[in-house]
């Protein structure tokens, strides 16, 4: 039964027409393009910025129009990045030179330059079809549909625009690879070394810039922030290496296409929306299972920790009764002496299963496994509390709970 659902339901059915392989495939583009310098954002802790230059390119085209009177990319390209610049200029100046947090200045910048973009736009853009939708949510249906012939093949005019930014960052990352790195991680370093890090700044802020005017035909002025945001992120999440990250966002972002150009044929919504729902899906699990930084994880791992520190309490505390010659302990007692509740039943239920401790009719016993492990377990303890005792001068009626603590993890 579930296979016939299986067949009946045709997955791939969305990728199958050319206008579909053409959302997918500028889409894909677009988000790795974001991706690659997005990755550096996220890392400077500067994921605003990438906000506030893909909002303030709005009043660069609104201008470029206006002065060209055309509705061609190069006027509109140019536009938009000197106002993508004119933003990190004014941020950095702000930052640097009024005392005003990094934080601030992008927030009063960028949304005073998107507003005069938006008054621009409803002021003097009369007369002309200039879609106010595709200026937050781009275009992707109709980049498709926009084609030149190539080789034989009908090729999205706006990859003539995202492929060379997408090698351009490509690039810039490979040459600038080890400065990009110091100047991301220890600004003043990358300074003493050398490398400007202002420089650096202004360069990444340039790409960031290109890279958005690239993208805002595509996925348009807001959207752009999803791409150059949420792949980095979830890579982060899920990688301790920088050259590791750069590819893993990648991946995601064109992950992040195909699902999301997926969900877009089902639900029949705006394509770039979808990418950006679908990508925020993404980090959503990353965020709970990711298996370093993840909540879920985090929470298995403080289980386990909690777990085995009372599994090794059970077995230090037999092996002490053991030696003073008391009566077995019964599993009512040793449980209620290491706090009680569901997590001591369920540390003596696995002690059992591991064969570190037996249940006889007087009580709980140690095997020869459980007890050398225990015997090792109050060896380390013991050692601390000399240790504590000899180094650091603490009175011997105050050592006993710091090495409790300590053994656990060092034994």
């Amino acid at each position: 039964m579930m296979l016939y659902l299986i067949a009946q339901f045709d997955w791939l059915e969305p990728f199958r027409s050319e206008i579909g392989q053409r959302i997918v495939f500028v889409g894909a583009l677009t988000n790795v393009a974001c991706a690659l310098v997005g990755c550096y954002l996220v890392l400077r802790r500067m994921s605003l910025m990438g906000d506030a230059i893909a909002h303030a390119v709005l009043p660069g085209i609104v201008l470029a129009f206006l002065f060209s009177g055309s509705m061609s990319i190069v006027p509109l390209f140019i536009g938009a990045a000197a106002v993508g610049l004119l933003t990190t200029f004014l941020t950095q100046t702000l930052h640097q030179f009024g005392r005003v947090p990094t934080d601030a200045a992008m927030g009063a910048v960028f949304t005073s330059l998107f507003a005069l973009g938006v008054v621009l736009l409803k002021r003097y853009i009369t007369g002309i079809h200039f879609d106010v939708a595709c200026v937050y949510e781009g275009s992707l249906t109709g980049v498709a549909l926009d084609t030149v012939p190539l080789a034989g093949w009908e090729v999205p005019r706006q990859l003539f625009t995202v492929l060379p930014v997408v090698v351009l960052n490509l690039a810039a990352i490979l040459l600038f690879w080890k400065e990009f790195k110091i100047s991301a991680f220890d600004p003043g370093l990358s300074t003493t070394m050398g490398y400007s890090a202002t420089a650096l700044h202004y360069l990444l802020m340039a790409l960031v810039a290109v890279t958005s005017v690239a993208s805002f035909q595509a996925v348009g002025s807001i959207l752009v922030v999803a791409m150059l945001i949420v792949p980095p992120a979830t890579a982060q999440l899920l990688c301790d290496r920088l050259s590791r990250m750069v590819l893993v966002a990648c991946v995601f972002a064109i992950a992040s296409a195909i699902g999301g150009y997926w969900l877009a044929h089902r639900w029949d919504v705006s394509p770039a929306g979808a990418m950006a729902v679908f990508a925020g899906g993404m980090y959503a699990v990353a965020v709970l299972f990711a298996p370093q930084y993840g909540i879920v994880s985090a929470v298995v791992r403080n289980l386990q920790t909690s777990l085995r520190i009372v599994r090794e309490d059970l077995l230090s505390m037999l092996y002490r009764n053991e030696e003073l010659g008391g009566r077995p302990l019964t599993a009512n007692n040793a449980m209620a002496a290491v706090g009680g509740g569901w997590l001591a039943r369920w540390a003596l239920v696995m002690l059992k299963r591991r064969s570190r401790v037996t249940v006889a009719a007087d009580g709980l016993h140690l095997t020869p496994d459980g007890r050398e492990r225990a015997k090792r377990l109050v060896r380390s303890h013991r050692l601390w509390e000399a240790y504590l005792v000899k180094h650091l001068g603490l009175p011997l009626d105050h050592v006993h709970a710091p090495a409790d603590r300590v053994e656990h993890f060092i034994h």
